[in-house]
């Protein structure tokens, strides 16, 4: 015998007769259609008694669908990445900076100058 082991031929996991029959009534549900600004539609189903939601990301391209085809919403708008610098530079001046780095310099100068170890 080929193949040997217990293995039950020609079934698999969830082989069986298909249909209503086998796995009861499906429950009602209702087909809400999304439109996204790009032009792209999707149609998500929900069950009956719930509440489908005003907007819904769309599948294709991720921007925000609404249900409305011809008041889709807008793209949200994207913050480019600021860097640690560019928050410090919305904060100060360049007069303020420059007082800053004066003072520190000062500071570390009259410590190298009392023998003091800086690495």
């Amino acid at each position: 015998m080929a193949g040997g082991g217990n293995a039950i031929r020609g079934s698999r996991v969830g082989a069986g007769p298909m249909g209503e029959a086998e796995r009861g009534d499906a429950a009602p549900r209702q087909a809400v259609s999304y439109f996204c600004s790009r032009g792209h539609s999707a149609v998500v189903t929900f069950a009956i008694e719930a509440v489908a939601p005003e907007s819904w990301d769309c599948p294709k391209c991720g921007l925000p669908a609404g249900r409305d085809s011809d008041n889709a919403p807008p793209a949200n708008k994207v913050e480019p990445y600021k860097t640690h610098l560019a928050y410090v530079k919305e904060r100060r001046s360049d007069k303020e900076a420059q007082d800053i780095l004066d003072e520190a310099l000062q500071l570390l100068r009259s410590r190298r100058k009392s023998g003091d170890l800086i690495f």
